[in-house]
């Protein structure tokens, strides 16, 4: 994936220029607007083949301040915004939220001075403490251990230094993890596949390349489909430049870029379209439902939404490494781990929540940026602010964190249920039909269903199943109800014959074995089944236990009656993924019957790819029986455990 960007190649060396500040420092943005602002990228623009370039922007009209000089003048501020200004500007309950939660930022290289340079930033706005020492911040490699680190670059230590200052702006409360990738090629994409694995719900990436094509199976291989925030930048050469990816991924939030300013409206601020900001239609990522409104794409569209990102309306940021102290810094760098931050406000997201969709279910609680533009186009919707939808800026900007967090606010959702037509069953045969249905806001959905054959019942995701118990001809309706409270139904027959029970020697009795219909059927701990297709053996569905690489325990299981008299053979494929070694056994899973173990395997079973296993269960004849999988890990190192097409065959 190559980026074709502005014709600029700058790396940020040493070189710092130190300027006086005054007490009235903190509003040099919206007075350097209409002045000549110059500005430097942070890391190097070379546009080669699988080479992601970083969007953080310096005003190198303005340079380095030192703290020395700073802390020379009590009264003086840093040159552009800070935490107070950003909160204000999009009314966040920064004070009192994101306890809990944790920030993954992801860049490449090595920033040596990450965590110093923090603490003096969140010193200078009175934030609390975030360091190794009191478990807030984290700096892993791209294996997500802390050793060994890339190499330094002073380039991209810029980009981390403004992503690490805007999470802590917006979410003083968030710990903080910083994965460093060897350096930016696919290996950014591996340090994301690696957040997401350590159990990432906020992943911030300020960093991308121009589209290539092979965009749909990147996001199949690196990104979950549901449950995680990832956001991405959309660039800082405007329209002109084309898409960036990751931003148009099918489950990234694309972060546009906007120009703020101090106002004397009831909201303080004005905001316009940043004329850098990134947008356009993708060429290779479909779109997505909950775009379904956007006619100016026949595919993904960008951006979502949008924060300050304009130089000239910058951010301060503390930088030591490739810099001598306080600058002023812009781009849509400072608006991805902007908008990742105040997702993080919410709460982490549950595990079938869709958070790219959410803004769009609740465009009444963004503020909508309605001038400006990035360049020309048509229609001139795609590079031109405007009521609703834009391209440079999406649905706007944050105001407060309702248009963020699943269920809040909104409405007006259409749920649409697919009727599945007439079905016919038999009394003593297992059956299960899997109810369909779409959300116009993206929103995951509940089931429920009424007049349901006896013996059958639906789980909340949609998947009937059961054994019917009693013939006759039934009235179903289903209903599929989002956290709007927006609804659909469908309506169908289902006739039952009469039978002559259900004690036959044949078939398979486990429901949903593949995990096709997600956790229907199954007892599981959170997460543990995934639709994404990120690791399936076939189909879409499959069951991950562990994997976090701290003490942890996760479990699968299924009741299930043998009928007397009959041979039972349980199979399932298991792939063991593991950074352990194999001469001792840390990490394990233990299949269990009844709460016998009856299997075992452990980090020294690792492979890479899975492998057919299976146990007699011929003993248990005649009796119900649990079926569990469970996934033990010790305190450091992870280890994954993959189930994929389970079978409980009778003969």
């Amino acid at each position: 994936m190559n980026v074709a960007l502005r014709g600029l190649s700058v790396l940020v060396g040493g070189t710092t220029v130190a300027i006086a500040l005054s007490t009235q420092a903190l509003a040099t943005p919206a007075q350097n607007a209409s002045a000549s602002v110059k500005t430097v990228y942070s890391c190097s623009q070379k546009v080669t083949a699988k080479h992601y370039s970083c969007f953080a922007e310096r005003r190198s009209d303005l340079g380095f301040t030192s703290k020395a000089t700073l802390d020379a003048s009590p009264q003086a501020l840093p040159s552009g915004y800070g935490p107070a200004n950003l909160q204000s500007a999009y009314k966040l309950p920064s004070s009192s939220a994101g306890s809990g939660q944790r920030i993954y930022i992801v860049d490449a290289y090595d920033d040596p001075n990450a965590e110093s340079d923090l603490a003096a930033y969140r010193a200078q706005y009175g934030l609390a403490a975030c360091t190794t020492a009191n478990g807030c911040f984290q700096k892993l490699n791209q294996n997500g251990a802390t050793s060994p680190l890339p190499v330094g670059d002073t380039g991209w230590a810029g980009e981390i230094s403004l992503d690490l200052d805007m999470a802590s702006a917006i979410c003083p409360n968030c710990g903080i993890t910083l994965i460093e990738a060897n350096d930016p090629s696919d290996n950014l994409f591996a340090a994301v596949k690696k957040a997401t694995d350590l159990g990432a719900k906020f992943v911030s990436m300020s960093w991308g390349g121009a589209e290539a094509g092979s965009e749909p199976s990147y996001d199949a291989q690196y990104f979950k489909t549901s449950g995680v925030v990832y956001t991405a930048s959309t660039g800082d050469s405007g329209y002109s430049a084309g898409v960036i990816y990751p931003a148009t991924g099918a489950s990234v939030v694309a972060v546009g870029g906007t120009s703020l300013n101090t106002s004397t409206n009831t909201r303080g601020w004005t905001e316009s379209v940043w004329s850098g900001a990134g947008s356009g239609c993708s060429g290779s990522v479909a779109k997505p439902s909950w775009q379904s409104g956007i006619s100016a794409c026949t595919r993904r569209a960008t951006s979502d939404v949008s924060a300050v990102a304009d130089p000239a309306t910058g951010v301060a940021v503390y930088q030591t490494y490739g810099g001598s102290g306080w600058a002023v810094y812009g781009g849509t760098s400072a608006s991805a781990p902007i908008i990742a931050s105040v997702y993080a406000l919410n709460g982490a997201p549950a595990a079938a929540d869709k958070p790219a969709s959410e803004p769009y279910a609740h465009t009444g609680n963004l503020f909508d940026v309605t001038t400006g533009s990035n360049g020309t186009c048509s229609p001139t919707t795609l590079c031109k602010g405007g009521a609703g939808w834009d391209g440079p800026t999406g649905l706007g900007t944050p105001n407060g964190t309702a248009a963020f967090k699943a269920g809040s606010g909104g409405g007006g959702n259409t749920v649409t249920v697919t009727n599945p037509g007439n079905k016919t069953g038999t009394v003593g045969t297992a059956t299960s039909l899997q109810i369909t249905a779409s959300d116009s806001g993206g929103l995951p959905l509940t089931y429920t269903a009424t007049g349901l054959p006896t013996g059958l019942s639906i789980s909340s995701s949609g998947l009937i199943s059961g054994t019917p118990s009693a013939a006759g001809t039934f009235t179903v309706t289903v209903t599929a109800t989002d956290s709007t409270n927006a609804s659909g139904s469908a309506t169908f027959t289902w006739t039952i014959s009469g039978g002559g029970g259900g004690g036959s020697c044949s078939g398979q009795k486990l429901l949903n074995p593949g995990f096709e219909s997600g956790a229907a059927s199954w007892t599981q701990t959170a997460g543990v089944i995934n639709t994404d297709g990120a690791h399936k053996r076939t189909g879409v569905g499959y069951a991950w236990l562990d994997g976090y690489g701290t003490t942890h325990t996760d479990s699968i299981s299924q009741s299930v009656t043998i009928p007397a008299g009959c041979a039972a053979s349980l199979t399932y494929y298991l792939y063991i993924s593991s950074s352990e070694g194999t001469s001792t056994a840390y990490d394990k899973l233990t299949v269990t019957v009844n709460g016998t173990t009856v299997q075992s395997f452990s980090n020294i079973n690792k492979g890479t790819g899975y492998v057919a296993r299976s146990v007699s269960l011929s003993s248990y004849a005649g009796k119900t029986v649990a079926i569990k999988w469970t996934g033990t890990e010790d305190s450091s190192v992870a280890t994954s455990f993959f189930v994929d097409d389970t079978a409980l065959t009778l003969s």
